[in-house]
């Protein structure tokens, strides 16, 4: 029996994001090079998203690409990009059959023209999709998004749009890259690590934190069923007593 069928499609999280690790290891550990890591994590990305969507989750966010490797060989960058723009050709259609509305958050100016306008098309072609609302964090870093918000909050006090005392936390979210989004309820992490990297870091407050060791190119339907099933099993109480949770429910 696929573990589909324990979960408790009344308790859903609303908004899953996913650190996709482990790429290069599994292409290692089959004797491949690390670009073919990549390429069969594309399918990944597929098989996890419909998989989602078939669910009724409103909300995916996958760390596609972070700020920190653009320091990796530049042979493996530019294979990336290329195979990133392959994957966002071939997949647009099926985001259309399937009403996946994409987005992308990070520092789009560090691409290279081709693989930004690829997504840019993609973005707008899929606006008005009423699905899954999919989100790739590419050239992505929390302290840089972060930073950001701090830098246009800043200019908007300066030109006395924004009162100092009007700031709350609720102002910082707006400012961010994920404004309009819920914050993630579910985080998984792939590849055996067991760390942030720097991902969502305001977002995930709150987040309950599921590790595996399944390399991502190996993380299929029943992996993500497993990590929800998990889920399930918590208590979450956002600083309050459980006694009170049970109250509320």
């Amino acid at each position: 029996m696929s573990l589909k069928e324990t979960i408790d499609l009344e308790r859903l999280p609303k908004h899953i994001a996913i650190i996709m690790d482990g790429n290069g290891r599994w292409a290692k550990k089959n004797g491949m090079d690390r670009y073919m890591g990549h390429k069969e994590g594309v399918v990944s990305v597929r098989k996890i998203s419909e998989a989602v969507g078939k669910l009724g989750i409103d909300y995916l966010t996958l760390y596609t690409f972070s700020t920190e490797n653009w320091n990796r060989p530049k042979e493996e960058i530019e294979a990336l990009m290329t195979l990133m723009i392959s994957a966002i050709q071939n997949e647009s259609e099926d985001l259309m059959t399937n009403n996946v509305r994409l987005k992308i958050i990070g520092d789009l100016n560090l691409l290279p023209p081709a693989t930004r306008e690829s997504l840019i098309q993609t973005v707008e072609r899929t606006c008005s999709n009423t699905g899954l609302n999919l989100t790739l964090a590419l050239s992505y870093s929390s302290r840089w998004e972060i930073t950001e918000a701090v830098k246009k909050i800043s200019a908007e006090v300066k030109s006395n749009l924004l009162k100092i005392e009007q700031i709350d936390e609720e102002t910082v979210s707006e400012y961010l890259c994920t404004h309009g989004t819920p914050d993630p309820d579910l985080l998984i992490r792939t590849g055996g690590e067991q760390r942030i990297s720097n991902y969502l870091l305001w977002q995930l407050a709150y987040a309950e934190l599921y590790f595996t060791d399944t390399y991502w190119p190996d993380f299929r339907e029943e992996s993500l069923y497993a990590a929800i099933v998990d889920y399930q099993q918590r208590e979450r109480r956002f600083g309050k007593t459980g006694e009170q949770i049970q109250v509320q429910n």
